[in-house]
């Protein structure tokens, strides 16, 4: 295969560290345990019109970010999202700071979070994108969802923690959760984890490597749950983003209905509303068909791609059978979804390339596809 034309960064954006995009600075926040107040909700809104083009993502980490931020606005809209109190003392503190927490918490699972978060400062130097995951809720939810350290429950009610890519996990509890976590990640660093400051837990365990001792692994998590489509639920009205994309009108009026939960699913859950709020660019129901499609930004808003993609994305989108999924990537690093999808297409300077059943960087059955042509009679 030829040569990668794209560029990994090794780190993920930050408030205090953003990243240049197409269409200006991208400024993630990282919310704590995934929660939005009204207020906090109501000021990114009114932030993201003011310093920004008024264009918010929900990441697949369950992270806001903040589009079309400029070098001069940047400084002001740290200083209103401070007020909210979104903002961590530096940007090392928020670096580290990358836990995702069930949309679905209990009190229990909120304090489990609270206590591997005042854990943080004491792990070793870890990878930019090295995360944890919090799976304590009623019912394990975020199975499909990478995280290099998992807290999860076992069968029986217990906690484990769990090096993403083990089959089983350590038993922990909740005073013992804090120091187990931090001897992980220092296992993780001394077993040769990091290779020139990137690595991720599920590569070292694919490669044999296994923690030993205390922090073997000798118990099942409890089976996750399919990820939950839009609709009304115990906790409130989960409402779908398409692309994960919502103009800052909409989490606006959002955050005048209830506290918002972030999702990894490119949803908001509205906490307590028993409707569906009849909104503009939401999705409501989970035969959507935008729900089969996974695209990133594309050209222009990201400097990397070599086309648009979304406009391709919503023509396409009603042709993908339901339970079949399609993947266009605006460049082979296929940010939006980086594992196997039923169809991938990815932007090239030739057009756009066909994967069957890969990543957006196996190797294409077709290459250089017009995108006006573009059709998937008889592909799936």
């Amino acid at each position: 295969m030829s040569a990668p034309t794209f560029q990994v960064q090794g780190w993920c954006p930050g408030a205090l560290r953003p990243m240049m995009s197409g269409d200006g600075l991208v400024v993630r926040l990282r919310a704590a345990a995934g929660r939005l107040s009204p207020r906090q909700a109501a000021g990114i809104a009114a932030a993201s019109r003011t310093h920004g083009n008024g264009l918010i993502d929900l990441s697949a980490r369950g992270n806001l970010q903040l589009r079309g931020v400029t070098a001069a606005s940047h400084g002001p809209l740290i200083t209103d999202l401070r007020a909210l109190d979104l903002i961590d003392a530096d940007a090392a503190e928020e670096a580290r700071r990358n836990i995702l927490v069930t949309p679905f918490a209990d009190a229990v699972t909120d304090a489990l979070a609270m206590r591997l978060a005042a854990a943080l400062p004491a792990m070793p130097p870890l990878p930019g994108k090295f995360g944890f995951v919090v799976d304590t809720g009623a019912a394990p939810v975020l199975g499909g969802i990478a995280g290099d350290i998992r807290l999860e429950r076992d069968t029986a009610g217990g906690l484990i923690l769990r090096c993403d890519g083990a089959a089983l996990g350590a038993p922990v509890d909740a005073a013992t959760l804090p120091a187990v976590a931090v001897a992980l990640a220092e296992w993780f660093v001394a077993a040769g984890g990091v290779t020139e400051g990137r690595g991720r837990m599920a590569a070292l365990i694919a490669r044999g490597v296994r923690p030993g001792g205390a922090l073997a692994g000798r118990v099942a998590p409890a089976p996750a749950l399919p990820a939950p489509a839009p609709g009304l639920g115990t906790e409130g009205a989960l409402v779908g983003l398409p692309f994960g994309q919502m103009q800052a009108a909409t989490l606006g009026t959002l955050a005048t209905l209830g506290a918002l939960r972030l999702t990894p699913w490119r949803m908001l859950l509205v906490e307590g509303l028993r409707h569906l709020p009849d909104l503009p660019g939401l999705i409501l129901r989970g035969d959507d068909p935008l729900r089969r499609i996974e695209a990133c930004s594309g050209a222009p808003a990201c400097l990397q791609a070599l086309a648009p993609v979304r406009a391709l994305a919503r023509r396409l989108a009603p042709e993908v059978p339901e339970g079949r999924l399609l993947h266009i990537s605006g460049c082979a690093k296929g940010c939006a979804h980086p594992g196997r999808a039923d169809l991938t297409l990815v932007a090239t300077a030739a057009g756009f390339d066909l994967i069957r059943g890969g990543t957006a960087q196996d190797r294409p059955d077709q290459t250089g596809l017009a995108a006006e042509a573009i059709d998937l009679k008889g592909r799936f």
